[in-house]
């Protein structure tokens, strides 16, 4: 029987190198990174729940497995295989945003025209049945096999424990290589009487499919409880984990309750060379974000408008894909969905807790902005000219000293580039 390695980072699980958990690098905004960290949609509404879940695994599908605590036992039309681009949609819009403007000519004689803000960029069944030799020797491990079936490409259980160490046993004997660890973790989710969504890959159908990639997993449930289950994901991370958490309600924000969750800097003006170097100061800015904290609020709008867009909102067809059940045949694309972005970083020894949320109607407008101010090129020699040329070296030395400040880069770096970048009379 082949070895599954079995990875559990919240209900997404993986093999995983050395560098990095779950295949998952160091957290910068663009939209590669965000490609590659875990990706969470939970849509809640009253006490239903539809999580769906997506990883940027690379490994061999052979080695690919996932477990989910979940509070009941699913039925097959609870479990779905979504779209991946759909997820990635809901990424690229929600992501933090870098934005460029034109300052206009200062002698020009007619009332300025500003032009518009351009986006820089920013930023990703039947039923089986297996021989009763098995169902019989789980029984005796204390574990029930409550269902089987086939999902795309994955082959799922769901189980039930009277204890973790017969859980682990039964994993075991089926080929999951459980990291070390394993067991102390499942006994908190057994203790609470939850149930395991058990998912790997169907080599044959897998193979036969049109789709090569690993295809993301949708569960749904009722459950009082709003909350994500971090401690299993935490077992085999070598370094620090990174995931987004995509958070749809009718109502407005949702909260995390027993963390403290920081804010991304937003509306900070920067220097124009940041377009250039995009990648590698979302990086920064998300380290020095996490230097402090763990979990940090990137996104925080109503679906059915932004201002500016990273992309185009979702469709309604693709928030129902997503488990949005609520908006029925109106015409406005999220004209009553709130969307709530969290991204969070952390290792094994941080965030003992499983993550809390609540449902808030607060719909204040929050999103991660850096604004580029690109200067006027043009003849400044009228006295309204100077006086610009004036304010523009006070605003560049101010934007040198921020951008110092939400990066940690050093500031004779920061004045070589933006000399590099602007005309010498500005610096």
């Amino acid at each position: 029987m082949s070895r599954l390695y079995l990875s559990l980072f919240l209900f997404l699980c993986a093999a995983v190198p050395a560098h990095a958990f779950c295949g998952f690098y160091v957290a910068k905004a663009d939209g590669k990174l965000y490609n590659q960290a875990s990706k969470v949609v939970y849509v809640r509404d009253g006490r239903n729940s539809v999580i769906t879940m997506s990883s940027d695994y690379r490994g061999e599908a052979k080695d690919f497995a996932t477990i989910v605590p979940t509070p009941k036992v699913l039925k097959r039309e609870q479990i779905r295989t979504p779209k991946a681009e759909t997820i990635k949609h809901l990424a690229d819009y929600t992501a933090p945003r870098l934005v460029e403007y034109h300052d206009y000519d200062p002698c020009a004689v007619a009332d300025p025209i500003i032009e518009a803000p351009v986006i820089v960029e920013e930023s990703s069944g039947g039923l089986f049945r297996r021989k009763t030799a098995r169902e019989q020797r789980a029984q005796t491990l204390g574990v029930k096999i409550k269902a089987q079936y086939a999902v795309s490409s994955y082959d799922v259980l769901i189980l039930d424990a009277k204890q973790s160490s017969g859980l682990v046993t039964f994993l075991t004997q089926e080929g999951y290589k459980l990291p070390e660890g394993a067991e102390q973790a499942l006994a908190g989710y057994v203790k609470n009487k939850m149930k395991f969504f058990v998912a790997k890959v169907n080599l044959k159908r897998h193979s036969a499919s049109k789709v090569k990639e690993l295809q993301p997993l949708q569960i749904a449930f009722k459950s009082n409880d709003f909350m994500l289950p971090i401690q299993l994901g935490k077992l085999n991370a070598d370094t620090a984990q990174d995931a987004l958490f995509m958070m749809l309600t009718r109502k407005g924000r949702v909260e995390v309750t027993n963390y403290n969750v920081a804010e991304f800097p937003s509306d900070v003006e920067v220097p124009v060379f940041v377009e250039k170097v995009a990648p590698q100061f979302f990086e920064a800015v998300t380290n020095k974000v996490f230097d402090r904290h763990n979990i940090a609020l990137e996104y925080a709008w109503d679906m059915a408008w932004c201002d500016p867009c990273a992309a185009d909102p979702l469709t309604n067809e693709e928030l129902a894909e997503l488990g949005v059940t609520w908006l029925g045949s109106q015409n406005r694309a999220g004209q009553d969905v709130y969307v709530t972005r969290f991204h969070a970083q952390y290792t094994k020894t941080q965030m003992p807790k499983d993550l809390q949320f609540r449902v808030t109607e607060n719909r204040k407008n929050f999103q991660g902005r850096y604004i580029m101010n690109q200067p006027f090129r043009g003849d400044t020699s009228c006295e309204a000219g100077q006086a610009y040329v004036e304010r523009k070296r006070r605003d560049l030395r101010e934007e040198a000293v921020t951008l110092a400040k939400i990066t940690g880069w050093k500031p004779r770096n920061i004045e070589d580039n933006i000399l590099k970048t602007v005309p010498r009379k500005y610096w």
